[in-house]
């Protein structure tokens, strides 16, 4: 009988780990994917909405209350205007964004100023100003929800949305 209990124990963990692993394995990036060059298979597709947000940077932040570019700010909006500039026929909304403190009136006059900024200086590297729009959104679209300076710092944003142009 002792050693009945003992084999049925033996099969229950068995049983149990195999169910552990084949659930740990289920999630699991798949790591060959980047060794793959062609595009779609692991990496993004060149002049692709995915190529943009993924090597350029889709999105810069702001400091509380401000409209000023930061020098990451700047590099990240280099690298769109570049970007933008090698895919010509590529058209943009810069979205503003402001974080959950202040009225609505007062955010949304806020990112307008963010939007207006980040539009600016792609224009100002040389980015045709007929491919790009602006809108404000102020507090309306958080992308962090908590009331702490971890999730505003995130919220006080501009991000640039390709709306037309990519494959």
């Amino acid at each position: 009988m002792i050693s009945r209990l003992a084999g049925l124990k033996y099969i229950g963990l068995t049983c149990c780990f195999l169910a552990l692993a084949a659930c740990s394995r289920k999630d699991q990036p798949n790591l060959d994917a980047g060794m793959n060059n062609a595009p779609g298979v692991g990496q993004a597709a060149p002049g692709s909405k995915a190529d943009f947000a993924t090597n350029v940077g889709d999105r810069v932040f702001f400091l509380n209350n401000q409209t000023d570019l930061s020098p990451e700010a700047n590099d990240t909006l280099t690298k769109q205007a570049n970007w933008l500039k090698q895919y010509g026929q590529v058209t943009v909304q810069v979205e503003g964004h402001a974080d959950e403190r202040g009225t609505r009136e007062y955010n949304i006059a806020l990112s307008a100023r963010r939007a207006t900024a980040t539009r600016n200086f792609l224009i100002q590297q040389g980015v045709q100003a007929n491919r790009i729009s602006s809108i404000a959104y102020g507090k309306e679209r958080p992308v962090a929800l908590c009331d702490a300076e971890q999730c505003w710092s995130q919220n006080r944003r501009a991000v640039t949305v390709i709306t037309g142009g990519t494959n």
